[in-house]
């Protein structure tokens, strides 16, 4: 028995010895690779622990709302190609409507802060100006403001921000001068010659934000009285008033409209998007102006965070470099976009152009829209024949 005993102590013993000999022999784990420290070439934008990501909680908050109705007076292509890109980016629901400046402006006054859009897009800012004195804007300070190239392309209290300028002048097509014998007006005093009656389109002051910026140049650069009196002379050569700025510009390379008068990126479209070779651009030679194009929240928005994730958007290349593939070669005004290479190809300098009031245009565009329609009347324009005052 004291034999049977020992031995099986014995192995006992050697099995203690074995198990303590595997698990000196067991391999040490790893250690974990420490991440690289951040070099000067490239920096780490990891925010301190704790710290929320501003815009990755806009972005949740637009998602939550789901939906965003956006009203553009830029031209329609351009529009919905920043709307379907919107919607892809965010999956958010996207409805949207191509409407004059007028039209919106005046929408917006009608519904008097509850708005049936949420944003506005494109179009020039006097009218922008008007509803954001009215207080039918809502101010936001958008982050990718930043990017902005100047102070001028926004609005001082944040309730527009630029996107786009484009220069004021002339297009004209060339094989109906040359058949007609005529010179291209070269200035604006050109356009009150006898020999243009009938041949120029413009479009309607009340409608369109083109026309309202032309009342607002003319005033700026001939003076209040000699500025109306310039529209009254100008009426007598004018055939059509369209309702949408861009409307002359469609109707020039067809030859139904000889001379018109509109931004000159529309004039680019036409030549370059549609074949019109026929179309010869025009800076008037004594200084023109430009517009800043625009974008805004509408106060008391529906969707007021998928509205700002718009103006975010609308200020980044994602939105504003799709302008030049859909037809819009105006000026950008962000200095991280792609600047369109046609708008320079055609000679145009955003920079050559008349200083413009914005603070004179803002406080007085509505009574100088009332001062020239009835001018106009009062020189014996029929301002209420809608075949020639467009509004549809």
């Amino acid at each position: 028995m004291k034999k049977v005993l020992a031995l099986l102590l014995s192995l006992a013993l050697v099995f203690s010895l074995c198990a303590c000999g595997g698990a000196k022999e067991q391999p040490k784990e790893e250690p974990k690779d420490e991440p690289a420290a951040p070099t000067e070439e490239a920096p780490t934008e990891e925010a301190p622990a704790g710290e929320a990501d501003p815009m990755a909680e806009l972005i949740a908050q637009a998602q939550a709302e789901g939906e965003l109705v956006v009203y553009g007076s830029c031209e329609e292509e351009y529009l919905a190609a920043a709307c379907q890109h919107f919607e892809e980016l965010y999956g958010i629901k996207v409805s949207y409507q191509r409407l004059s400046t007028g039209e919106v402006s005046a929408k917006i006054e009608e519904e008097n802060g509850n708005p049936s859009a949420d944003v506005w897009f494109g179009g020039t800012t006097d009218p922008y100006n008007v509803c954001a004195a009215e207080g039918l804007l809502e101010s936001y300070e958008a982050m990718n403001a930043s990017h902005l190239t100047k102070d001028a392309y926004k609005n001082a209290d944040n309730m527009w921000y630029g996107i786009y300028t484009g220069i004021l002048g002339f297009m004209v097509n060339t094989d109906e001068l040359n058949r007609l014998g005529l010179e291209a007006p070269q200035d604006w005093p050109d356009l009150l010659k006898e020999e243009y009656k009938g041949l120029i389109w413009l479009s309607n002051y009340n409608t369109a934000g083109t026309a309202k910026l032309v009342i607002n140049t003319m005033i700026q650069k001939y003076g209040h009285d000699e500025g109306i009196q310039y529209l009254c002379d100008l009426d007598k050569n004018i055939e059509v008033y369209t309702k949408s700025g861009s409307g002359p510009s469609k109707n020039v390379g067809t030859g139904e409209c000889v001379i018109g008068i509109g931004f000159l990126h529309d004039g680019i479209t036409q030549i370059l998007d549609n074949g019109y070779d026929n179309i010869s651009l025009v800076i008037p030679s004594s200084g023109t102006s430009c517009e800043i194009g625009a974008t805004a929240i509408f106060k008391g928005a529906a969707h007021p965070a998928a509205a700002r994730l718009w103006i975010e958007y609308a200020l980044s290349p994602e939105c504003v470099n799709l302008a030049a593939n859909n037809g819009s070669y105006q000026f950008l005004v962000l200095d991280n976009a792609t600047q369109p290479q046609a708008a320079y190809d055609f000679g145009l300098d955003p920079n050559n152009v008349m200083d413009y009031d914005f603070e004179d245009a803002t406080a007085n565009i509505k009574t100088y829209v009332s001062e020239v329609m009835t001018a106009l009347a009062e020189n014996g324009a029929d301002t209420a024949d809608e075949s020639r005052f467009q509004i549809a």
